[in-house]
C-alpha cells in the first residue's frame, strides 16, 4: 500500500513540475528571446518608446475627423466582449445601423457629401405648411429602430426619461399598454409614447445630440433641430428610396467601413477604406498635410496578409497609421 502511495505521489509531483514549471518556463524563454514583441502583447508605444497607446492586434475607437476611423465594432472595442452582432441580412436593425453610418459619410462621385442633400430635403419638409412630417413617418415605419435609437446614448436615454417626467401622458400611455408590468420602464420602452408627445410639441424636428457650452465647457445635450449628423444618419435610408436618380451617382463605400468583423476587434481597415476616408482627414488637417501626402502614407503602410497568401486585399493598421499621421 505504501509503495503504491509513494509512486502516485511521485507521479503527481513529476507531472506538476513538468506541466506547471518546466513547460511554461520553456515557452516563456522562447517567447522572450524569439518573439519578445508578440509575447508582450504586440504593444504600440508613443514616440518616447515607453508609453503604450494600444496593441497592433486590438482595434480601438477613433471619432475625431483628423484620424482614420476603424471598422464598426459590435463588441464596443472591448477585448473582454469579443464577438459579432450576429444580425441576419434580413434584420431591420442591421440595415438601420448601416444606413445611419452611411448618412454622414457617403458622398457622390464628384466629392459632394450626400448628407447635405439629406439635410436639405429634411429641412424642406420641415417648413411650416408642409404636408409631411418625416419624423412621424420614420417613427411609424421603423418601430424596431425607434427602440434602438432610444438606447443609443446616455444623453438620449436621459432626455426621454426627463421628457416622461415633465409630460405625464407618456407614462400614462405606457402603463395603459403594460398594466401587468412589475418594474419601471427603460427609455426604449417609453420611446414610442415619447414620440407621440414630442411631435405635438416639436413637429417636423428630430431630437439631435448637439454640443452645448456649459460654464465654459462643451457637453452633449439633446435639442430639437432640423440639421446635423443625426438628421443625416437617421433619414438617409428614407431619402435614398425617394431619390433613385441621385442614388446612382453615389460613390460606392468599401464594405469594411460599415460592416463589423466577426470579433469586433479587427485593428485593420482595407487600403480602399483608408483612401475613401482620406479627403475627410485631409480637410481636418488642412495646412499640415495634403490629400496626396495622406494617401501616400496610407499606401506606404499597407500590406497583404502573409504576403498575399491569406488575401490580396491590402490592409492598414488604423492605430499605427494615425500615430504616423501625428508624427508627420
Amino acid at each position: 500500500m505504501g509503495a503504491h502511495l509513494r509512486a502516485n505521489v511521485m507521479l503527481l509531483v513529476l507531472t506538476v513540475v513538468l506541466c506547471c514549471v518546466i513547460y511554461p518556463a520553456i515557452l516563456w524563454v522562447i517567447g522572450q528571446t524569439v518573439f519578445p514583441d508578440q509575447a508582450a502583447g504586440s504593444l504600440i508605444y508613443k514616440a518616447d518608446g515607453k508609453t503604450p497607446v494600444g496593441s497592433r492586434l486590438i482595434g480601438q475607437p477613433f471619432s475625431d475627423d483628423r484620424y482614420f476611423w476603424p471598422r464598426p465594432s459590435s463588441a464596443g472595442y472591448d477585448a473582454s466582449a469579443s464577438g459579432g452582432s450576429n444580425l441576419a441580412a434580413s434584420n431591420p436593425k442591421l440595415r438601420g445601423r448601416i444606413a445611419q453610418q452611411l448618412g454622414p459619410i457617403v458622398r457622390y462621385r464628384n466629392g459632394k457629401q450626400v448628407g447635405d442633400d439629406v439635410e436639405a430635403w429634411y429641412q424642406e419638409k420641415a417648413k411650416r405648411g408642409s404636408d409631411r412630417d418625416l419624423t412621424a413617418e420614420w417613427v411609424n415605419e421603423f418601430p424596431t429602430l425607434v427602440k434602438v435609437w432610444a438606447a443609443s446614448s446616455d444623453q438620449v436615454k436621459a432626455y426621454i426619461k426627463d421628457w416622461a417626467e415633465k409630460h405625464p401622458e407618456v407614462m400614462a400611455a405606457w402603463k395603459a399598454k403594460n398594466a401587468d408590468a412589475t418594474s419601471p420602464p427603460e427609455a426604449a420602452d417609453l420611446a414610442p409614447f415619447f414620440f407621440d408627445s414630442y411631435l405635438k410639441v416639436h413637429p417636423r424636428t428630430w431630437p439631435c445630440v448637439v454640443d452645448v457650452e456649459v460654464q465654459g465647457k462643451k457637453e452633449k445635450q439633446v435639442k430639437p433641430d432640423t440639421k446635423g449628423s443625426d438628421v443625416q444618419s437617421t433619414f438617409f435610408d428614407m431619402w435614398l428610396r425617394e431619390h433613385p436618380k441621385e442614388a446612382t451617382e453615389i460613390d460606392p463605400v468599401p464594405a469594411d467601413m460599415v460592416m463589423s468583423s466577426g470579433s469586433g476587434l479587427d485593428p485593420h481597415i482595407t487600403l480602399r477604406n483608408a483612401e475613401y476616408q482620406a479627403p475627410r482627414v485631409a480637410k481636418a488637417r488642412e495646412g499640415k498635410l495634403t490629400l496626396e501626402q495622406i494617401k501616400a502614407l496610407a499606401s506606404k503602410m499597407s500590406f497583404r496578409p502573409l504576403g498575399g497568401i491569406a488575401g490580396d486585399e491590402p490592409l492598414v493598421n488604423v492605430l499605427e497609421l494615425n500615430l504616423a499621421l501625428d508624427a508627420q
